[in-house]
């Protein structure tokens, strides 16, 4: 019995000792891939000349800092073939235009050219309707409490949707991505993601008029990454291809999309 009990010993102590060997893992890094955040959000009501372009790589997973990209000449242009030039704000990695001229359903074109590459891409301002009331509820134990904003969807048009949520009581904010095939020309509304709400608690809700491939995109980003992806114009968390093309290198193609919506928003408090 006692050597019973001595192997049984020794065995526990061998497996905690190996529980605590430190595991070197090494990760192969690929290649930086460059990534661009072109949302250009036009808020009803303003101008919405002043945009901004951010330029960043890829990076290995365990690095703290994104690479920033400087240098490159970033520009859009409009059907009508008026160029909106983006600045470079130095040591940013941001590219700023303060004189852009949004129109809906206007087609605009991309152009970034970044290290002997040209990256292009094409894409339709859509519009938005406005928010017209946000509701809260409560949608039992497991909800808890549940906000709505509502919004009236235009008839006679198909109509796809981004929508945005902002709370106090966390740090990410949640994505969800719609489309009116199933209320087209009716009320209806966005939903809040957030089971904690509590009496004073701040939302901030914004919706995107947008495209049907810009849908497509989002969609598949949301579905692999949840609805709290910190947000769609960063870069995704798996190779998921955007509408921006390397006409330089095909192969070669960047991560992130230039899109065009314009937006609402509307700000609540828990009661």
């Amino acid at each position: 019995m006692k050597k019973a009990i001595l192997l049984i010993v020794f065995l526990i102590s061998l497996f905690f000792t190996s529980c605590e060997e430190v595991i070197d893992v090494k990760l192969n890094d690929s290649a930086p891939k460059l990534v661009i955040e072109a949302a250009i959000n036009w808020k009803k009501g303003t101008s919405g000349a002043q945009q901004t372009i951010k330029l960043t790589t890829t990076t290995g997973y365990f690095e703290d800092e994104i690479p920033i990209v400087p240098g490159a000449t970033v520009y859009i242009r409009n059907s009508a073939n008026q160029q909106f030039n983006f600045t470079e704000v130095p040591e940013t990695g941001k590219y700023v235009c303060n004189n852009f001229k949004p129109m809906i359903e206007g087609t605009y074109t991309l152009t970034v050219i970044s290290n002997g590459n040209t990256y292009i891409a094409t894409e339709t301002l859509k519009s938005i309707t406005p928010i017209k009331s946000v509701v809260q509820n409560y949608g039992g134990d497991l909800a808890g409490i549940v906000v709505r904003a509502f919004y009236n969807d235009p008839a006679n048009a198909d109509n796809y949707y981004l929508y945005k949520y902002v709370y106090s009581n966390k740090a990410t904010s949640t994505y969800s991505a719609d489309e009116d095939k199933l209320y087209q020309g009716n009320e209806f509304f966005s939903i809040s993601d957030d089971g904690d709400l509590k009496t004073g608690d701040e939302i901030e809700v914004t919706h995107y008029g947008i495209s049907k491939q810009y849908y497509n995109y989002i969609s598949i980003l949301i579905s692999i990454a949840g609805s709290n992806i910190g947000g769609p114009f960063q870069s995704p968390p798996a190779t998921v291809k955007g509408n921006i093309i390397n006409t330089t290198d095909k192969s070669n193609y960047p991560l992130g999309y230039f899109s065009l919506s314009e937006t609402v928003s509307k700000k609540y408090t828990i009661k």
